[in-house]
């Protein structure tokens, strides 16, 4: 009777660990982990491929939405998107409270063993990736309140692809490749806090969307859009990826002007914008590893 107790507390912590590492939002990380690969070298067939893999979806974010679970409890307890596995756990201040070193139990070892088949160099740029969590999310930096530096700090998710690479001895991707994942982790934060303006403002937590207003925070994130789709096929001579994002910007420019304009959306229109996002990021990374057009500028 006791270990069946114990085997199903373990279980409950489990569960509660990965809704805090949201599942639903493991594909920009999974994402610019695969870009630096060329299918050609067969990496499946390496262990340190999946180990490393492996890492970029639980053990990653789980730290990256701990920490921002931890500190920004207020807000996320007044978000109706929240309380699942797409996007994120709600729980009290007291659920919370070990959280931190439950994240360090958790990526301990994988500091540890990176840091021994990659050597310092590798370890080094993980502590660079916590140390971006850190300012991210902790007094007195605490850029998650300070616009637009909280969007501008995303650049860190670029460290994944640095991961990635120093990880699995893979060639250094030309900085336009760079630029791409930089921009794409700006939209993606952006898109993040459009759909969490009202919960935001009631917690009076301050971002970008919640300063300029939902229709200025689209207008931004369909600029960045089309930059994307612009570099996509004038740099890359991408047009299958090009052409979703301007598909995506010309549906950007229907929910400004037509469909919903000012109107927040539902939580179940969220979680239909967030199923298709995971559906458009599996699609798209089958084509990136397929086509390895990001790993070849045209200049």
């Amino acid at each position: 009777m006791w270990s069946a107790l114990k085997l199903t507390t373990i279980i409950k912590n489990l569960l509660k660990f990965l809704k805090i590492s949201r599942p639903g939002l493991w594909f920009p990380t999974i994402w610019i982990y695969l870009v630096p690969f060329d299918r050609s070298s067969n990496f499946w067939e390496q262990p340190l491929f999946w180990i490393g893999l492996f890492f970029v979806t639980f053990p990653l974010n789980f730290l990256v939405y701990g920490l921002n679970d931890f500190t920004d409890g207020k807000a996320d307890s007044l978000n109706p998107r929240k309380g699942n596995y797409l996007f994120g756990a709600r729980f009290s201040k007291k659920k919370l409270a070990n959280v931190p070193r439950y994240i360090f139990f958790v990526t301990t070892p994988f500091l540890a063993y990176f840091a021994y088949v990659g050597g310092v160099e590798l370890f080094i740029l993980l502590l660079f990736m916590i140390v971006f969590n850190i300012i991210y999310n902790y007094k007195p930096f605490r850029l998650k309140e300070r616009p637009p530096f909280e969007i501008l700090i995303q650049v860190g998710y670029v460290f994944t692809a640095l991961f990635s690479i120093q990880l699995n001895s893979l060639e250094m991707i030309p900085w336009q490749t760079l630029l791409y994942l930089t921009l794409f982790a700006f939209q993606a934060h952006i898109a993040g806090e459009i759909m969490d303006i009202e919960p935001d403002i009631l917690a009076k937590k301050k971002t970008t969307a919640v300063l300029i207003g939902r229709k200025k925070a689209k207008f931004l994130m369909l600029f960045l859009l089309l930059f994307e789709s612009y570099i996509l096929k004038f740099w890359f001579d991408d047009w299958v990826l090009s052409g979703f994002l301007a598909a995506f910007s010309l549906w950007l420019i229907l929910d400004i002007f037509v469909f919903f304009k000012e109107k927040p959306y539902t939580v179940k229109q969220m979680k239909i914008f967030g199923i298709a996002m995971n559906i458009a990021a599996i699609l798209s990374m089958a084509w990136v590893l397929y086509s390895g057009k990001l790993l070849h500028p045209n200049f």
